[in-house]
């Protein structure tokens, strides 16, 4: 990605939803230029997609955790197959597969701790291909909406 590049995704994370002729504006290029330089970078999957950011709360979804979890046997089958599982399930949000002491970590958002109770109950622990799992209810969730290319590390 070249600087023009970097500056359309710049912009474009902060305001999505601005139109090609305000884009092409703020950068002083042509409205085609823009054009093409967004269809470019959405052909080569930089851009990936165009999304509201909506309150969890707003979805009743007032609680949420991050469930760590542990599956024997340790394979990329029974991996593969309980992420296609609990990706189906309405309280998760994201499915991280993981490195180190656990293999898969979940974020949940749930009604209230009741309901929270009940998914690791009857949605997690009955499943026979998980040894265990830990979790951590989140109080506050803070994340950068603009993300920048970070530099090439020095050779060295």
């Amino acid at each position: 990605m070249d600087e023009l590049d970097t500056e359309i995704v710049r912009l474009l994370q902060t305001d999505a939803r601005q139109s090609n002729r305000e884009l092409a504006r703020t950068l002083g290029i042509a409205p085609s230029t823009c054009l093409e330089r967004v269809r470019a970078l959405t052909r080569r999957g930089v851009i990936r997609g165009y999304h509201a950011e909506i309150s969890p709360a707003a979805l009743n979804r007032g609680v949420q955790a991050l469930v760590s979890l542990q599956v024997r046997p340790l394979s990329r089958t029974v991996i593969n197959t309980f992420q296609d599982y609990v990706s189906g399930m309405a309280e998760v949000i994201g499915v991280f597969v993981v490195a180190g002491g656990d293999d898969l970590v979940l974020h949940v958002g749930v009604q209230d701790l009741d309901h929270l109770h009940a998914f690791l109950l009857d949605g997690l622990s009955k499943r026979k291909e998980i040894a265990g799992f830990r979790t951590s209810v989140i109080f506050q969730h803070v994340h950068n909406t603009v993300l920048s290319r970070l530099d090439d590390p020095a050779p060295g």
